[in-house]
């Protein structure tokens, strides 16, 4: 029987901390031994830089417009942190052109030169930002992606863009098969955040798969160019990214969300506020 391949996109809002949660939780995965692609698909092209120790690598759109005699896979893909192979999209000039077409450019090089090898138990695509452009869209939208996590907070803003991204997980869910499996607190320390996202992730029909706690650990290791696992294994924090890669590999929780009306938002930010303001009070 033929090993199952699964492809997982990482969204949220820009700054909540995908990048440094996927890189995390990939190193986690490839201590439990699995064959991993890691997809960095911004142009800013941040996505590896801790699995590979600080180096700034190459992206494929560079990589494409300045061969002459063709591309192939060693062009493309460097191995990082526990043989996680790693691949950087790129983007066009600033100013010029879709960051989105990027995205789609590179999936479709990475397939055709053969990428995608049987022996891959995940591949990870690490999405800038929302889903309201296409190209951002494409893993899901392409069925490239059947699993897709939102990192997100308790603040105002990280729900708001989890929301959207819901709403772009409805409309490509038929043609595509991507299912949302759990929402992924990177936790801001928000007061009653635990419980807010918990009832969050209620109304959306999905699960809150972590809860990361707040830990100051990780800007340290990402100081060093590492992930906490490398750069601390023993720190209560690499076992936080164990457990979470631990949940992802045995997670069978896979759903089309039910996203919420703004209003509905609103009224959950406002019930959970409230509970603070009440806490003050009593102080």
């Amino acid at each position: 029987m033929a090993k199952r391949l699964r492809q997982i996109a990482i969204y949220g809002k820009g700054g909540i901390g995908k990048s440094t949660t996927t890189q995390n939780l990939t190193a986690g995965l490839a201590e439990m031994g699995k064959n991993i692609m890691v997809v960095g698909c911004d142009p800013k092209a941040d996505s590896t830089r801790l699995l590979l120790g600080g180096l700034h690598q190459k992206t494929v759109l560079d990589t494409i417009r300045e061969s002459r005699q063709g591309v192939n896979l060693d062009d493309l893909i460097l191995e990082g942190f526990g043989g996680i192979r790693c691949v950087e999209s790129g983007g066009p000039e600033p100013g010029v052109g879709c960051a989105g077409r990027g995205i789609i450019t590179s999936i479709d090089t990475l397939e055709n030169l053969g990428a995608y090898t049987e022996d891959l138990d995940y591949v990870f695509y690490d999405v800038l930002g929302d889903v309201v452009c296409g190209g951002f869209a494409m893993p899901i939208r392409e069925g490239k992606a059947k699993e897709i996590y939102i990192v997100a907070s308790g603040e105002m803003m990280a729900l708001y863009a989890a929301n959207n991204i819901a709403k772009g997980i409805c409309k490509y869910a038929q043609k595509g098969g991507a299912r949302l499996a759990g929402i992924i607190c990177n936790s801001r320390n928000v007061d009653h955040e635990l419980d807010l996202l918990r009832a969050f992730t209620k109304e959306l029909g999905t699960q809150l798969i972590y809860f990361i706690p707040r830990n100051n650990v990780v800007q340290r290791a990402e100081i060093n160019r590492k992930t906490v696992i490398e750069y601390l294994p023993e720190n209560s924090q690499a076992q936080v990214y164990r457990d979470l890669a631990s949940a992802i590999e045995h997670n069978e929780f896979f759903v089309i969300p039910t996203p919420i009306s703004h209003e509905r938002l609103e009224e959950l930010l406002l019930e959970y506020g409230m509970m603070e303001l009440a806490d003050d009070y009593h102080v």
